[in-house]
């Protein structure tokens, strides 16, 4: 089974690199990597524009590569319908016939009766996926024990196991086994990609209103530091004031004596 898996996600990779991508999609129905035997599955090549000269592929584990209507598959304009057997695993993509091609999805159709239902297209973060471990020929409610990386992560009773909003620590590979010993699923890859926000509005800062008259304002420690530094300049100034007012006043009302002598010869002092 993990040799299988090996095989499917390395020619995936090759498949990827060596074509480059193009204008078109490859949906699968139903949408799962995984099917039982003699399972019918629709591929569906969506072309933007035409959708003339689009021919669907493939490339088998077993090293085959060849277009649908070519052994295998009934071509139905841009889609193929395959009846599954287990030699039907590998990759398959929409190709052009100039070379363009869509997405390639894994296909994988276990000999055994056990599958594990999870999407074959890449799932969006946050979105909800629920995992199905299903027996062939059975009921799928059935106890089943499911794994991610080789570590078992959860047993449910419902056969099924559901992840809320998926992100991007979900990926890896997922499988399942029943509890009543009918088997082990293969391994499927499940890929999620990120979610694209838009960006963040920034919003417009509105400026606050000048008020229409300027308001003086003070603190008390100010206030007083201000009046501190400020008396004994003031306390001087005063005091000058006064002692100039002071000598002035005394000059006004001071009157000079006249000294003379009189008809004796004697010095004589009037005010």
């Amino acid at each position: 089974m993990e040799w299988t898996c090996f095989l499917l996600l390395l020619l995936s990779t090759l498949v990827y690199c060596s074509l480059g991508q193009g204008g078109a999609s490859l949906s699968v129905s139903p949408d799962r990597s995984q099917f039982f035997k003699y399972e019918s599955v629709t591929l569906n090549c969506e072309v933007q524009g035409n959708s003339a000269g689009w021919r669907l592929k493939r490339h088998t584990v077993s090293g085959e590569r060849s277009d649908c209507g070519r052994k295998w598959g009934k071509p139905e304009g841009s889609s193929c319908i395959v009846s599954l057997i287990p030699s039907h695993s590998g990759v398959y993509w929409c190709e052009s016939g100039s070379g363009e091609h869509s997405n390639a999805v894994n296909i994988t159709v276990p000999a055994g009766a056990v599958i594990l239902e999870s999407p074959v297209l890449p799932v969006t973060g946050g979105d909800s996926v629920t995992l199905r471990c299903r027996y062939q020929g059975t009921p799928s409610n059935l106890t089943a024990d499911f794994y991610k990386d080789g570590s078992l992560i959860r047993t449910e009773t419902t056969g099924e196991m559901t992840i809320p909003a998926v992100s991007k620590s979900d990926e890896g590979l997922y499988k399942c086994n029943n509890s009543s010993s009918e088997g082990e699923s293969p391994e499927s890859w499940m890929t999620v990609t990120a979610v694209i926000l838009p960006p963040t509005a920034v919003p417009t800062p509105i400026p606050s209103p000048s008020p229409a008259v300027p308001v003086l304002s003070m603190s008390l420690t100010r206030l007083l530091c201000s009046l501190l530094v400020g008396s004994p300049y003031l306390l001087v100034t005063i005091i000058l004031l006064v002692k100039c007012c002071r000598s002035r006043t005394q000059g006004e009302t001071t009157v000079p004596r006249v000294t003379h002598q009189d008809k004796y010869g004697d010095r004589v002092e009037e005010e």
